[in-house]
């Protein structure tokens, strides 16, 4: 998995759960969403919502499990009191003893039955742009399918999350380069709406919500504000489509959200990303 199963990267780009008001890696969330908000409950249970919606091309649904393709994306998602039913759902989606990441909103990792296993704990943080216009940048570059091969090397190095060899085709993705060399780059992975399915997957709410991912800088050109700049460069071409941006921090990378409340996004849940495996029969 390229990337990295889930580092902290360097602009903190992960994901996971929901949960009160807390203290989460040094800062208080303030959420912005309500239980008579449709978007709540997508935005604690994305992985479904997208692959119900917009993304259904890049994953399989069977009952209420989903996951992604596995060159796509490693997540996957269950209700968050899921049924032994619900278990046996997606294990049918996968590979036996293969690994996939569940996403859910929540404080600790799914309680597993029996043949499952945990294989690496992740907690994450979700935050809101609810309040982010966004911004163009004349220095930044569209990147398209000649970018794939520099795209890789560059999460390779620099570790913002999974990056896998279809991972390019979510979405929108930009970046800058030096001298010809891809140097920073951010784009969009998981939507939910309003497309097709979307609307339905979100309750009815017309407009959509797009995660904010792979951002990442060129260890040689940090702190110059690069990651900063392509954020909002995304975060422009999402509000533009009369969506909702969000995104997904590493709960210890406290960096990126300080970098992230900086430009507006508030703390809203914490996340749950564990990466676990399946029965192998």
């Amino acid at each position: 998995m390229r990337g990295g199963a889930f580092s902290d990267g360097n602009a903190g780009d992960v994901g996971g759960a929901t949960g009160p008001v807390r203290r989460t890696g040094g800062y208080r969330s303030e959420p912005v969403t309500s239980s008579d908000d449709p978007l709540d409950a997508v935005l604690r249970n994305p992985v479904p919502a997208a692959l119900t919606g917009p993304q259904r091309a890049f994953g399989a649904v069977r009952g209420a499990a989903a996951r992604f393709h596995p060159e796509v994306c490693p997540f996957a998602g269950l209700p968050l009191d899921p049924t032994g039913d619900d278990w046996a759902d997606l294990a049918a989606l996968c590979d036996p003893g293969s690994e996939v990441v569940v996403v859910r909103a929540g404080d600790v990792p799914p309680v597993l039955p029996a043949g499952w296993e945990l294989v690496q704990r992740f907690a994450g943080v979700q935050m809101d742009g609810a309040a982010v216009p966004g911004e163009p940048d004349v220095d930044a570059v569209e990147l398209g399918p000649a970018d794939h091969a520099a795209m890789a090397e560059l999460t390779g190095r620099t570790r913002p999350g999974p990056w896998l060899d279809r991972t390019a085709e979510l979405g929108r993705y930009v970046g800058f380069r030096h001298d010809g060399r891809l140097i920073a780059m951010a784009g969009e992975r998981m939507r939910i709406g309003p497309d097709g399915g979307g609307a339905a997957a979100t309750g009815g709410v017309t407009g959509g919500v797009t995660e904010i991912s792979a951002v990442c800088t060129d260890p040689e050109f940090r702190g110059k504000g690069l990651a900063r700049r392509l954020v909002n460069v995304v975060a422009a071409g999402i509000v533009a489509r009369g969506e909702r941006p969000v995104l997904h921090a590493s709960a210890a990378n406290e960096g990126a959200i300080r970098l992230y409340r900086a430009m507006g996004f508030t703390l809203t849940r914490a996340m749950r990303f564990d990466l676990l495996r399946t029965p192998t029969v």
